[in-house]
C-alpha cells in the first residue's frame, strides 16, 4: 500500500490546522467584538479553537496528551476529551479515518445501537439530558472506532498505551498517597471522607477499573519486554503501585475485574507453548505484587476497613431494586425509554450495563448491546488463539481485560467508561491486523 497521501496530508495538516485556528480565531474576533457573549462561553470558543489548532499542528502529541489525562474525569467533557475529539475531527478532515480497518459485523452493531437509542429519544421525558446521554455514547463510539484506525504501527500503539499507562501510574501514586499523608490537594484524590482512592475521577469504582488494564499490559512487560524496553525493576514497581491504587480504590466491582481479567490472562499463557516458564514467572511475580499489596493494607492499618468492604454492603438492596426497576421499564416500554433516562426513572442508578441498555433502548438493545460485546469478545479469543497481538500488546492481556470488564459491567454502569472503549479498540485492531 503506498503511503505517499498520508505523507502529503501529514505535511500539509500543520499548516492547514494553524490556518484553521487562525480563520477561526478570526471569526471569534469579529462575533465577541459585535456581540459579546457571557465570558465563559468566549473563553470555551477560544480554547476550542486553540485545541484544532494544536490537534492539526502537533496531531500525535496531542493524542499522548489525552491519553496521559485519560484519569481526569471529574468534569464532563474531560479533558481528555477536548484534546482526543480534536485529533479525531483532524483526522477526518485529513482523509485519515479509513474505516476499513474496523471489524464490519462490529461497526454495524454500533451502527445498530446509535440507531436505537435516536429512536427511544422519542420516548423520553426530559429531551435534553437524553440528548446530551446521546451525545456522550455517540463520542464513545467514535473515540474507539477512530482510535482502530490510527493505531495502525508499534509506534503509534507505544505511545498511546505508555501514555495511558504512565498517567494511570502517576494517580494511583497520588491517590494511595493522598489516603495518608494529607500534602495540598490530597482531598481532590480521595473519595468518602478520604477513605477510598479514587484518583480525579468521581467515583472510586470507577477509578479502581481504570488501572486494571494497565496493571495487566505491565504484566506481561514484567514477563516479556516487547512494548516499553522497561527494565523488569522499573516494570514491577509500576505494577505494584497499580495495584495498590486497585486495592485502595476499595471497589468490591474492581476486585472481581482484576481477578477474573488475571486468571483469564494465566489460563491463555498457560495453554501457549512455553507455558511452563511464562505461567511460572507470572505466578511469581503475582504472588510477589500480592504480597506487597497485603503488607501495604496491614502496615497501614487498612486491613479492617478492607474486610468491611469485602462484606455485604446495606445498598446493595438498592441496587439489586434498582436493576429490578429496568427490567419492568423495559416490560412497560418494548422500545425503551430513552438514553439516559433511568435516573428520571429510578431514585436509585442502574449500576449495570446491561441493564441500563435494556431500559432504555427495550430488549432489542440489549440484544444489540450483548451481541457488540460478545463479537468483542469472540475477536479477542480469535487473537489469543492465533497469538496476534496489537502492535506489542499481548492478546492475553486484552482478553483478560474483556473479561474483567464484562464482569464489572454486571454491576457498575460502564457504558460512558472511556477505558472500555479504549480496551476494545486495542481488540479490534488486533483483530484487523492480519488483514492490512
Amino acid at each position: 500500500m503506498s503511503t505517499a497521501p498520508v505523507t502529503r496530508a501529514a505535511r500539509l495538516s500543520p499548516i492547514a490546522g494553524l490556518a484553521a485556528g487562525a480563520a477561526l480565531g478570526a471569526v471569534l474576533v469579529v462575533v465577541v467584538a459585535t456581540h459579546p457573549p457571557p465570558l465563559a462561553l468566549a473563553a470555551a470558543l477560544v480554547a476550542a479553537a486553540g485545541i484544532v489548532a494544536l490537534a492539526a499542528a502537533r496531531y500525535d502529541l496531542t493524542i499522548a496528551a489525552g491519553f496521559v489525562l485519560l484519569g481526569v474525569v471529574r468534569v464532563e467533557p474531560a479533558p481528555s476529551d477536548a484534546l482526543l475529539a480534536a485529533a479525531a475531527a483532524v483526522a477526518v478532515a485529513a482523509g485519515r479515518f479509513d474505516l476499513r480497518r474496523m471489524p464490519g459485523t462490529i461497526l454495524g452493531l454500533l451502527v445498530l445501537l446509535l440507531a436505537l437509542n435516536l429512536v427511544s429519544i422519542t420516548a423520553a421525558a426530559e429531551l435534553g439530558d437524553a440528548l446530551r446521554f446521546f451525545a456522550i455514547t455517540l463520542y464513545m463510539v467514535v473515540l474507539a472506532v477512530w482510535l482502530t484506525t490510527y493505531l495502525n504501527t508499534r509506534e503509534r500503539m507505544r505511545r498511546v498505551v505508555g501514555a495511558y499507562v504512565a498517567g494511570a501510574a502517576a494517580f494511583a501514586l497520588l491517590a494511595v498517597l493522598a489516603l495518608f499523608f494529607p500534602y495540598p490537594g490530597h482531598d481532590l484524590l480521595a473519595g468518602e471522607n478520604a477513605s477510598r482512592a479514587q484518583g480525579l475521577f468521581k467515583d472510586p469504582n470507577v477509578f479502581g477499573p481504570f488501572l486494571i488494564p494497565a496493571a495487566l499490559i505491565l504484566l506481561e512487560e514484567s514477563l516479556r519486554p516487547r512494548l516499553f524496553g522497561l527494565r523488569r525493576a522499573v516494570s514491577v514497581a509500576l505494577l505494584a503501585v497499580l495495584v495498590l491504587g486497585i486495592v485502595f480504590a476499595y471497589s468490591r466491582a474492581a476486585w472481581l475485574n482484576l481477578v477474573v481479567a488475571v486468571c483469564v490472562m494465566l489460563a491463555v499463557m498457560a495453554l501457549r507453548a512455553d507455558a511452563g516458564r511464562s505461567a511460572a514467572g507470572a505466578l511469581a511475580l503475582i504472588a510477589t505484587v500480592a504480597a506487597v499489596g497485603g503488607a501495604a493494607v496491614v502496615l497501614t492499618g487498612s486491613a479492617g476497613f478492607l474486610q468491611e468492604r469485602a462484606q455485604v454492603q446495606s445498598y446493595d438492596t438498592q441496587r439489586f431494586s434498582a436493576q429490578r426497576t429496568g427490567v419492568q421499564l423495559a416490560e412497560d416500554h418494548s422500545l425503551g425509554i430513552g438514553p439516559g433516562q433511568f435516573e428520571n426513572a429510578s431514585p436509585v442508578s442502574a449500576h449495570s450495563i446491561y441493564v441500563r441498555v435494556l431500559a432504555e433502548q427495550g430488549p432489542l438493545g440489549l440484544a444489540v448491546l450483548v451481541m457488540f460485546l460478545g463479537g468483542t469478545l469472540v475477536l479477542a479469543g480469535a487473537n489469543a488463539v492465533s497469538g496476534r497481538d496489537a502492535y506489542g500488546v499481548g492478546a492475553a492481556v486484552l482478553l483478560g481485560a474483556w473479561c474483567g470488564l464484562l464482569a464489572n459491567s454486571a454491576f457498575v454502569d460502564t457504558l460512558h467508561w472511556r477505558h472500555l472503549w479504549f480496551v476494545a479498540a486495542l481488540i479490534w485492531v488486533g483483530a484487523t491486523r492480519v488483514r492490512r
